[in-house]
């Protein structure tokens, strides 16, 4: 008979309920950055396919547009951004570009800059900006290895000197004529629809019985100012028309008092366009001094729709320019030139009358 091994002494166990431990003290570990693999696991695509496509190269041309899409889409939806150094080490590039404005005190040119910082941020890129340049200026930038590429807005006509060729460039609110500098390599240009916006503005004070109206225009030597005023002309035959230049660049003051000189006038007009809403802002003041109410005694319609217009009393009616969307049209189309895509045509962008409390129908003087 086989003697069965003795039997293990029983393992104690504790149950008494453990006490709750502090919850610890240290800072949280900081959340994992998204990383290639995970945007091409999203996409369903090779990793190496995700590398092209942010390869910032010809190379990423080897991918259909509808895989470029669907890799960009995921990279949005992670947040992901490709890890710049190593990059800009590989291409020799900075993963800057410089966005060169006439006056960086005009805020129409603070919601382009909005635009243009959020879409260069979706492609990893840097924003810096530039005010008061000169066509030299401009020339030395792109000659650096500072920045990738240019972003020109609603240059005058003194700013616009012989860019590199091989300068990557984008206009912004600028002459489509400069689309194609004759180098074999177009330059975008992203437009606005000023004349478009210039026109219904005059409309709708005709359509409210105003048949002398006043224009406070731009004497700034820009193609944007020179479609402004053709539209005026053309939308303003048969009506009596008054007009006195204004120097934007002097700001506020001038625009008061040209429009002091518009409202004294014993002919006064029933109506004013002015050509952005800082002059409409100086309109205001010039009106007040004079006795005037707006728009009992005329009607004021501005241009940019920057964020005074909806503060001004009462607000004022005026035709919105959307510079944000002006901002990132540019900003792609430079980032597709920067992946060596080819450059493709931007339709103009659309404005609108935004009418508020500036204008009322026309009620002869008494």
């Amino acid at each position: 008979m086989t003697t069965p091994p003795p039997a293990e002494p029983p393992v104690p166990v504790d149950r008494r309920v453990p006490a709750e431990q502090p919850a610890p003290t240290g800072p949280a570990a900081p959340p994992r950055r998204p990383t290639g693999r995970d945007v091409a696991r999203l996409a369903g695509v090779s990793q190496a396919t995700v590398s092209l496509v942010f390869s910032g190269s010809e190379a990423g041309q080897r991918v259909s547009p509808a895989t470029r899409e669907r890799v960009r889409e995921a990279a949005r939806e992670l947040d992901y951004r490709p890890q710049a150094a190593g990059r800009q080490l590989r291409l020799g590039r900075s993963g800057m570009i410089l966005l060169a404005v006439p006056n960086m005190l005009g805020p129409f040119f603070g919601r382009v800059l909005v635009g243009v910082h959020e879409e260069a941020g979706r492609h990893g890129l840097a924003v810096v900006v530039s005010s008061g340049w000169g066509s030299a200026t401009l020339a030395e930038a792109a000659t650096t290895s500072r920045f990738d590429g240019l972003l020109v807005c609603s240059p005058d006509d003194s700013q616009l000197g012989a860019l590199p060729a091989g300068t990557p460039a984008v206009f912004l609110d600028a002459d489509p004529a400069l689309a194609d500098p004759g180098t074999g390599r177009p330059r975008p240009t992203v437009e606005l629809d000023v004349a478009g916006g210039m026109r219904a503005a005059v409309e709708h004070l005709a359509a409210l019985g105003h048949r002398r109206i006043g224009h406070l225009r731009s004497t700034h030597s820009a193609y944007t100012f020179r479609i402004r005023q053709a539209a005026f002309e053309r939308a303003a035959r048969g009506l009596e028309v008054m007009e006195l230049g204004v120097t934007l660049n002097d700001g506020q003051q001038a625009a008061r008092e040209a429009a002091r000189e518009l409202l004294a006038r014993p002919d006064r007009p029933h109506a004013v366009v002015c050509d952005d809403d800082v002059v409409a802002s100086g309109l205001y003041q010039a009106a007040a001094e004079l006795g005037l109410r707006i728009p009992d005694d005329v009607s004021v319609v501005g241009m940019d729709n920057i964020p005074v217009a909806d503060l001004l009393a009462p607000p004022l009616t005026t035709v919105d320019l959307p510079g944000e969307e002006l901002g990132r049209a540019g900003a792609a189309a430079l980032a597709a030139l920067l992946r060596g895509e080819p450059a493709e045509p931007v339709p103009p962008l659309a404005t609108r009358l935004v009418e508020r409390s500036s204008t009322r129908p026309f009620r002869p003087f008494i």
